[in-house]
């Protein structure tokens, strides 16, 4: 039969693409700056702030420069900074995470100080930073980390943030019971309204190399005992499962781009917020493509984070949130 050329097709859904206007009039997923939270690092000790090698545009800053970077962040819109402390000298117990006037602690009160409530203040709260063997809790004898005695290193650590004015206490250590237990030591202290976003979903990856050289890491083998397993989805979701029933106020799942399928579970499960982290390496790769050209970094950026939004992520934490936000306004 032949075909009719006026009549065909008649249906044609490239009409909704054929311009910019009609292309975001009617787009599904949308990334606005207030869902982006900036992790960055502060170390004690400099006097100006020192690029890292492997994460070009980001910096190690002095308690000065982080102020400064928190006006930043809020004049571009983003929801919030997630400040990551790196001592001049560790020990076996990270004695440096529970002193108040230890860097994490401090940058955290002078951040409070400089912006109010103007953004949400998410410092971490793990071990591995303040360690000499850089794993993110307390060693037993053979080597392995012992659980019940870094919670108690926790608790302490979560008092201190919660004084120095956290909003939330990002929960990054994947020890069986943090929810439950800091979410107790909190409100015993009197620190109720101190909230808790947990890396519910955290991964052994190898995405995270940037990272150990920004947080000066002194790691010697992995965290695989403690951290997920690649192919462990259902894991995932018993993890997220268990903090949710703890008290967390918002899961995360981290690297994002390698685990959007977990992210999307996480969403279609969670009664909570759900994050997702961008992290170093995923970062890394895109600064290293666009500097040789290959791609386009601003395009590739937002791509990227509107991915992670389509899978579900509510909250991204991202090194790009800044530039992001920017782009986006």
């Amino acid at each position: 039969m032949p075909r009719n050329e006026s009549a065909f097709p008649t249906i044609r859904p490239r009409r909704l693409r054929r311009t910019a206007a009609i292309r975001r009039l009617v787009a599904e997923t949308r990334v606005h700056p207030a869902d982006l939270v900036l992790p960055f690092f502060v170390k004690e000790g400099l006097s100006e702030p020192r690029p890292i090698a492997s994460m070009p545009g980001v910096w190690q800053h002095t308690v000065a420069s982080a102020r400064k970077l928190a006006v930043e962040a809020h004049r571009a819109g983003i929801g919030g900074l997630m400040p990551f402390g790196v001592p001049e000298t560790r020990d076996a117990t990270g004695s440096g995470a529970t002193d108040p006037d230890g860097i994490l602690n401090v940058v955290t009160r002078a951040i409070r100080e400089e912006i109010g409530d103007d953004l949400v203040l998410i410092p971490d709260l793990c071990l591995d930073e303040f360690t000499d063997h850089g794993h993110c809790g307390v060693l037993n004898d053979d080597g392995t980390v012992d659980n019940d005695a870094t919670l108690e290193r926790y608790a302490e650590m979560g008092e201190r943030l919660a004084e120095a004015g956290a909003d939330l206490l990002g929960a990054s250590g994947m020890m069986d019971g943090q929810i439950g237990y800091v979410r107790s030591a909190l409100d015993q202290s009197g620190h109720t309204e101190t909230g808790l976003l947990a890396y519910a979903a955290k991964y052994a990856s190898a995405f995270y190399g940037p990272f150990r050289e920004a947080v000066e890491s002194q790691l010697k083998g992995d965290r695989r005992t403690y951290q997920q397993d690649a192919p462990n989805a259902t894991e995932a979701l018993r993890e997220i499962e268990l903090d949710v029933a703890e008290g967390a106020d918002i899961v995360m799942v981290k690297p994002a781009l390698p685990y959007l399928d977990i992210v999307r579970a996480a969403a279609d499960y969670s009664p909570v917020p759900v994050a997702a982290y961008h992290i170093s390496g995923e970062y890394a790769q895109l600064v290293a493509a666009a500097e040789r050209g290959w791609i386009d970094k601003d395009a590739a950026v937002l791509e990227s984070l509107t991915s992670i939004k389509r899978a579900g992520a509510g909250i991204i934490a991202t090194y790009a949130a800044i530039d992001a936000a920017r782009l986006l306004a």
